[in-house]
């Protein structure tokens, strides 16, 4: 892959991605969005991957939207790249194996989207959440966020520009584990030791379960999991899994 705007490397069962482009405090351009597109599909395709992270260089998570590159596009062109940023949501949300996003600092706008894709969010307490979109006259963030905070907190963002802090986003259910900055690596480390020890057909089929049955009703829900009970069964590999119950986790 020849990517411009973010690192991605694969290390023990784990894929990071790494948002780089730090000198524009990591603001999502075009190339940005076909850079994600890649690299996840980089990593769903390789069966060593357990586990995908998101993580960013610099001070800043992501600022957002590069808006100096919309400058002077046409409409078509605008439509295009919003189009381009929605398939770099999408790739990271359907990942079939667990990902996680390791938020350090300010997430604006996309980046509060990257992060929403994220099965859960990791943060330190200099993180910060906002999605001024409306007040910089445009639309975005208003699909998953609601579903994650709560319409009314997320109208009280999109129409105020407040922004939410670590403790408030975890409050909230954005953010599920706050760690200091100087043992983030560590917790992010003993998270991705704990997955990729895990059954990956296991994890597949949990997060599988849990995407889908929240748009469901209980009985469509209870369906699903049935059918991933059988899957499960069928393929007989849960014996493994049983078998190391108990015991003590190295």
């Amino acid at each position: 892959m020849n990517l411009t705007t973010l690192r991605y490397g694969v290390e023990s069962g784990v894929a990071t991605l790494t948002l780089d482009r730090p000198q524009s405090r990591n603001a999502v351009n075009r190339a940005m969005c076909d850079d994600i597109v890649a690299a996840i599909g980089a990593a769903r395709a390789d069966t060593e991957v357990k586990l995908v992270l998101v993580r960013a260089t610099g001070p800043v998570f992501c600022a957002g939207a590069d808006l100096k590159e919309r400058k002077g596009m046409s409409a078509d062109e605008i439509r295009a790249r919003r189009l381009a940023a929605f398939a770099a949501y999408g790739a990271i949300e359907s990942l079939p194996m667990p990902a996680v996003a390791v938020v350090h600092g300010p997430a604006v706008g996309s980046g509060c989207e990257i992060a929403a894709c994220c099965d859960f969010v990791v943060a330190t307490p200099n993180a910060t959440f906002a999605t001024p979109e409306a007040l910089w006259g445009t639309v975005g963030a208003t699909q998953r966020l609601p579903r994650i905070l709560g319409k009314r907190l997320a109208k009280d963002m999109m129409f105020t520009g407040r922004k939410l802090t670590a403790e408030e986003a975890r409050a909230a259910g954005l953010v599920t584990r706050i760690v200091a900055a100087g043992d983030v690596d560590q917790v992010v480390a003993d998270i991705a030791k704990i997955v990729v020890a895990a059954p990956p057909a296991a994890m597949r089929q949990a997060k599988s379960c849990i995407d889908q049955s929240v748009e469901l009703d209980p009985r469509g829900a209870l369906a699903l999991e049935i059918a991933a009970m059988e899957e499960n069964i069928a393929r007989d590999t849960w014996r493994a899994g049983m078998s190391e119950f108990g015991k003590e986790k190295p």
